[in-house]
């Protein structure tokens, strides 16, 4: 087993080319932008064109779309766990607002007592991944602004324009550029304040686009998921690998598979495969070093354990689910 992780290592830092499947346009590998838009944009195309009850909409009323008093109530507790979540994750290199919101999603939807109204217009699976981007948007400038080192892209295009101007983020910059740091956390709060100047008075605007029919709507939503696919590498192939992720998204949802996981695993694979191999290249190949060590002994026990109790509670579920159904 070790022979084999270490081999592994070796062909990655060798810089061997993997399941490209002799398409040069794989070489980079596949985009984050073409995976999401394609297996959460395109498959929910395919799947409301899919439906035999009618896409158009009733009318509706902008007053009708403020939250109600319950909503409020029921968002409160979501806002918190997704700030929580995004400040956290934010932090992480990788990441960021993305997967912060994707995960508040996912802990929401684990939270609920009816994970059905998921996807159905829940208040709780919409402030809650809202609070976790806001959230993560903001402390991805931790680490920038104090060791230097850019948690995703957005951060290594400001430490490019950082260095333009012969700054060099660090332990320092508080100190040696205060003007500059306190600005740049002022600027978060004057540019909150003003998203929120913009999008409240224009909640009317955008409650318009509901009444327009999906007939109408669908092929404006491709023709931009399609143009903002190209825009990443200026490439027809990850056009049309985005739609192929559009067909396993759809299949996702026929099936009630949880395209959210898919994502998250997505994201976080190469973060994995990047730090295990760092790993196993100090320890020498020697694999028992996750096992020897105490911290990662107990974040592997502790992942195990969290593995296996929602295995055994989604067991129960279907059992339960099972004998009512066999009942009737």
């Amino acid at each position: 087993m070790a022979s084999s992780l270490v081999s592994l290592a070796q062909i990655s830092l060798w810089g061997f080319e993997r399941f490209t499947f002799g398409i040069a346009a794989l070489s980079d590998g596949i985009s984050f932008v073409v995976v999401a838009i394609g297996i959460f944009g395109f498959a929910e195309i395919m799947d409301r064109l899919g439906r035999t009850v009618s896409s158009d909409v009733s009318p509706v009323d902008a007053h009708a779309c403020w939250p109600s008093r319950e909503e409020r109530q029921a968002a409160a507790g979501a806002v918190v766990r997704g700030t929580l979540v995004g400040s956290v994750l934010g932090v992480l290199p990788g990441g960021g607002a993305v997967l912060s919101s994707f995960a508040a999603y996912s802990l929401e939807k684990k939270l609920a007592r009816d994970p059905s109204r998921f996807g159905r217009g829940a208040i709780e699976g919409v402030a809650g991944p809202e609070a976790a981007n806001n959230a993560a948007a903001q402390t991805s400038f931790i680490p920038l602004l104090t060791l230097g080192i850019p948690s995703n892209a957005v951060m290594a295009l400001m430490l490019g324009a950082m260095t333009i101007h012969g700054v060099v983020p660090g332990p320092d910059l508080a100190t040696s550029k205060p003007q500059l740091f306190w600005g740049t956390i002022v600027s978060m709060w004057i540019g909150n304040a003003i998203l929120l100047g913009l999008n409240l008075p224009l909640i009317r605007f955008w409650v318009k686009l509901l009444n327009v029919p999906y007939r109408f709507l669908y092929p404006s939503i491709l023709v931009v998921g399609s143009v903002g696919v190209y825009s990443v590498s200026h490439s027809t192939f990850d056009v049309l690998m985005a739609a192929a992720f559009g067909l396993l998204g759809y299949v996702f949802i026929r099936l009630e598979f949880d395209r959210t996981s898919f994502l998250l695993g997505y994201i976080l694979g190469p973060m994995l495969e990047e730090n295990l191999r760092r790993a196993l290249t100090f320890a020498g190949g020697d694999a028992s070093v996750f096992v020897r060590r105490p911290v990662t002994l107990l974040l592997l026990l502790t992942a195990g354990t969290l593995l296996l109790a929602r295995a055994g509670t989604q067991l129960r579920v279907d059992r339960e689910r099972g004998s009512r159904l066999s009942g009737h």
